[in-house]
């Protein structure tokens, strides 16, 4: 090698290593920024809230917040964003809230009338417990979990998600994958071992039924509760019985890669890694790659966007990138970075006073219910910080 050869290698080497440190120095600040932004965007939130509700959305029409009882599946992310808030402040005031909301939900500890319990109990006392380590979330942990798996249905082997309704007779929703974690964390930590025999049954029956070809997901799935058989493949919150729901691919590849996580079971890293490419790849995918509220719905571009599928997806796309290497590890965390980039820019993200008090701006619900269209939710800001916390601890 000539002498100009190896000085051309060598400034290009020192000039992809600047650029790698200028880029950590960018994301400290900015993840550094959206921790103090949420923390004081919060306690506009604070204001607004009944004493005996959660936080779960913004009218801005009439400048309400909307709030709803602590059995609503969401419970648990307003004090889980709060933890994760302190974590990183220390604010005496955001944790004051915490503690408040953690004592009024705790009571959902024996809830077993559907499968949300790992949203309400483990987003909450499990961010609690990281951070506290107080024994006394570790046992509303345990208990959560027992509950939970009194759904556990051995005839289809998974989790009932919903009892019987007029048009599913034993419905399981893929956003039942995000529950398994309380499963699997309890029967780690002490808690009863058939727990994560559980979520581990339920993970491979839905890795079974649930997916398509090209590894899009089918959001409901009806089966027989005493043979397991499959009666129908639908949908409840997407496009159409045949799309892809935005959220619900979030949902998936967040739950594949959690179970990888706690298994080290090969197939869920190979699920994960396959969901991944399906929406990466997805030719909808928006440049800013904030998705489209469904995959498939034909008005594409003209339909809303949202952004709790973006946030769900960015942090599962940073956990992803803890288990792999090379070119797929790269673009995992860069599609991630520009994921929580985006949000942080005005056009997804509230002014400080504004918005209700929520972070992001820009998600939706469930379109087709003609439920929280282009609205703020509390799951969104969740997922949100989580990735911000993740990407910090990971890759800085």
């Amino acid at each position: 090698m000539t002498l100009h050869k190896i000085a051309i290698t060598f400034f290009t080497i020192l000039s992809v290593a600047v650029t790698a440190q200028s880029s950590k120095k960018e994301m400290s600040k900015l993840i550094q920024d959206e921790f103090q932004f949420a923390g004081k965007q919060y306690k506009y939130l604070m204001k607004d809230i009944p004493n005996d509700k959660m936080p779960q959305s913004y009218k801005a029409s009439d400048g309400n917040v909307i709030t709803k009882d602590i059995s609503w599946w969401c419970s648990g992310f307003y004090p889980g964003s709060l933890w994760m808030i302190y974590e990183q402040t220390k604010d005496p005031e955001i944790k004051k809230e915490a503690e408040r909301t953690l004592n009024l939900i705790e009571s959902n500890k024996t809830f077993t009338r559907d499968h949300d319990l790992g949203f309400m109990m483990f987003c909450s006392f499990g961010n609690a417990y990281r951070i506290t380590k107080n024994p006394v979330y570790k046992d509303v942990i345990l208990t959560s979990a027992e509950s939970l798996s009194t759904r556990f249905r051995p005839g289809m082997q998974a989790i009932l998600s919903w009892d019987k309704m007029a048009d599913f007779k034993g419905p399981v929703i893929i956003d039942n994958m995000m529950n398994l974690e309380m499963l699997v964390w309890a029967s780690q930590n002490g808690g009863n071992k058939k727990t994560e025999e559980i979520a581990i049954a339920h993970a491979n029956t839905t890795m079974k039924n649930h997916f398509r070809t090209d590894y899009s997901s089918y959001h409901v799935i009806d089966y027989d509760v005493n043979t397991g058989k499959v009666l129908s493949k639908k949908t409840f919150q997407g496009y159409s019985d045949s799309s892809a729901w935005a959220r619900g691919q979030g949902w998936a590849l967040y739950g594949y890669t959690m179970m990888y996580r706690f298994t080290k079971d090969e197939k869920y890293l190979n699920q994960a890694q396959n969901i991944a490419k399906f929406i990466l790849n997805n030719p909808t995918l928006p440049e800013d790659k904030i998705p489209y509220w469904d995959f498939n719905d034909t008005k594409i571009p003209n339909v809303p966007r949202d952004t709790s599928a973006a946030a769900i997806i960015s942090s599962a796309l940073l956990e992803l990138g803890q288990y792999t290497k090379g070119e797929d590890k790269k673009n995992y965390i860069d599609v991630a970075r520009k994921i929580l980039t985006n949000l942080s820019n005005e056009k997804y993200q509230a002014k400080l006073g504004e918005n209700g008090g929520f972070l992001l701006m820009h998600s939706t619900g469930g379109l087709p219910l003609n439920s929280e269209i282009d609205v703020p939710l509390i799951y969104a800001d969740y997922y949100f910080l989580e990735a911000l916390k993740r990407y910090k601890d990971w890759y800085l």
